[in-house]
């Protein structure tokens, strides 16, 4: 098969197994490629890929405009994406009432890995993808990453590579195959299709990819702004290859189900779409649409040339939030089985009003004018054990739709009777949260970068 990837995939004769997964993770000196020779294959897409992105009025967007009705930004096409206004009530957090701009993108898209063996170990095809809102041009990200709209090439751009691998995949080579939620505050009801797909030896990288072992992934999220949300998301979906004692977990399964259906239930979160212009408390200048006190986030517009993409140039807006977010997640260990401490989050993006969030998911700027009561629960004691964190990596958020958007992303270790604050805080055991991510949207984007990150410390 062709580096397009066009053929289907073949299926491979053993069943991805725990066992299988767990020889990938400890292959973390190379596989196909040796560790020297990945930094220098990432050094040389970068310098291939080379992107010119400058910030423009939204009078120069090309493709784009504001509704003269409602004054909603969106594309001539009615494809791709739009951002509107949004009304929200909510009994989550200090605020109970607010609007803000958000970002609308219906369709569902494709982030999917192939997972091909190579002598025995299972290796993950990865892609090193340029996006116009990366903070360094180029990150490691999933063997295709694409929207309906642009893998039906609405832009009139070239064919999307290994598209047909998951598109139609054999049900057989289905690894995992879920849909997940991406930023609640920041989209509504956005989701994609996680995929992971077993593929044979007709699958051959291009040059854009790489096959990589688990391990060298693994390490590779340990480095700053290199693997995307879109791969972290996606690795989160494998069986986890590390077994905890599902009997000494401190609350059983169902007790996790039903605490998730209550909160569901008794969260009130009501949303009614409006006007972008209609948006109390944010105001539009020729240059940016941006909340009045400088918090949250402002949108903007950039345009972009790139010799190597799907099209060579474009012009698009771009969510830029403020500052840099804190995401933590709180680990202890019940007689002797790891435990993660997450917060049922009600967003007003989510489907189903709730997901599981980290124990700490914030950008502490917006929350500084706010009394110390109103700060986010463990905000304080996630800084203040920063420094001792087993995992301290600044993670980039999708460059695709967010201008520089980057969270500290934090593994904190805490003591074996560390205390859950409220009804909205469970301790759950990483085999716990592997069997909560076969389903839809339990849990949320942030958390499951963390998982992937608890998988790798």
């Amino acid at each position: 098969m062709t580096a397009t990837g066009l053929m289907l995939p073949r299926r491979v004769a053993a069943p991805l197994s725990v066992s299988r997964l767990a020889a990938s993770a400890a292959a973390v000196d190379g596989g196909v490629m040796s560790n020297p020779e990945v930094l220098g294959w990432l050094d040389s897409r970068r310098r291939e890929h080379a992107q010119r992105v400058e910030r423009i009025p939204f009078a120069a967007l090309r493709g784009w405009g504001f509704d003269e009705r409602t004054g909603d930004l969106r594309h001539v096409s009615g494809r791709f994406f739009s951002v509107h206004g949004l009304r929200v009530r909510s009994d989550f957090g200090p605020v109970s009432a607010w609007s803000q701009p958000i970002i609308r993108q219906p369709e569902i898209g494709i982030l999917g890995i192939a997972l091909r063996d190579f002598d025995g170990v299972p290796h993950l095809l990865m892609q090193a993808k340029p996006e116009p809102g990366n903070v360094n041009g180029v990150q490691l990200s999933p063997t295709v990453q694409a929207t309906k709209s642009n893998y039906l090439r609405v832009h009139g751009g070239s064919a999307v590579p290994y598209l047909d691998l998951f598109r139609r995949s054999e049900p057989g080579a289905v690894v995992s195959d879920v849909l997940q939620s991406e930023q609640g505050s920041w989209f509504l009801h956005k989701r994609n299709r996680n995929m992971i797909v077993e593929v044979g030896p007709e699958a051959e990288a291009g040059e854009d990819f790489a096959w990589l072992t688990l391990g060298q992934v693994n390490a590779l999220l340990r480095q700053d702004n290199l693997v995307n949300m879109d791969a972290r998301t996606v690795l989160s979906c494998l069986p986890d290859w590390r077994q905890d004692d599902t009997q000494r977990a401190l609350h059983a399964d169902r007790e996790i189900r039903s605490w998730i259906t209550r909160r569901r239930a008794e969260h009130e979160v009501e949303v009614v779409r409006i006007g972008l212009d209609q948006t109390v408390g944010w105001h539009r200048t020729a240059e940016e649409v941006a909340h009045e006190r400088a918090l949250h986030f402002k949108v903007v517009a950039v345009d972009v040339s790139s010799h190597r993409r799907e099209v060579p140039a474009w012009s698009q807006p771009l969510l830029e939030p403020y500052g840099t977010g804190v995401v933590a997640l709180f680990v202890r260990r019940v007689d002797g089985v790891p435990h993660a401490l997450l917060r049922a989050r009600a967003e007003p993006g989510f489907l189903n009003v709730v997901e599981l969030g980290p124990t700490v998911q914030c950008a502490p700027e917006n929350y500084a004018h706010l009394p110390v009561a109103d700060q986010p629960p463990y905000l304080a004691e996630a800084l203040a054990r920063a420094d001792g964190a087993g995992y301290d990596v600044v993670l980039s958020e999708e460059g695709g739709r967010f201008w520089h958007a980057r969270s500290r992303y934090l593994i904190i270790e805490v003591e074996s009777d560390f205390p859950a604050l409220s009804d909205d805080f469970r301790w759950v055991t990483p085999c716990q949260l592997d069997e909560l991510l076969r389903y839809n949207h339990h849990v949320n984007v942030q958390a499951r970068t963390l998982v992937a990150a608890l998988r790798a410390w």
